[in-house]
């Protein structure tokens, strides 16, 4: 039977790390932060010192980006949690085993009144 969008996010989240808001915060400056959002969700406002690398490019993408390495910590974030926790997944396959999603994704970054940023009018 096939699986929804919802249950491959559930599925992606047991073989996966979130972790919460307020602890991503403190590991800001430790690691780089990929959004994997759309680019008119990233221009409206990230968290701060993002790259924006949308879901739909990020296998073709990310061996491109010097900054994220294999073997370090990266942060993965998008709107609520569902994308980015099938992007950990992704991420993980191809090895990059140190990747964690952002639990509740900009959403409740923003509800827990952590800092954001809006590229669009830097």
């Amino acid at each position: 039977m096939p699986m929804t969008a919802m249950e491959l996010v559930q599925a992606a989240r047991q073989s996966i790390e979130e972790i919460e808001p307020a602890l991503a915060h403190s590991l800001l400056d430790t690691m780089p932060v990929l959004d994997v959002r759309e680019p008119a969700e990233f221009a409206a406002g990230c968290l701060p010192g993002s790259i924006n690398l949308p879901r739909g490019m990020l296998e073709f993408k990310i061996g491109a980006m010097s900054y994220c390495k294999p073997d370090a910590p990266l942060l993965v974030y998008c709107q609520s949690g569902g994308r980015s926790a099938l992007a950990v997944e992704t991420l993980r396959k191809m090895g990059y085993t140190r990747a964690v999603s952002l639990a509740g994704g900009y959403k409740l970054w923003q509800e827990s009144g952590l800092p954001v940023v809006h590229p669009s009018s830097a």
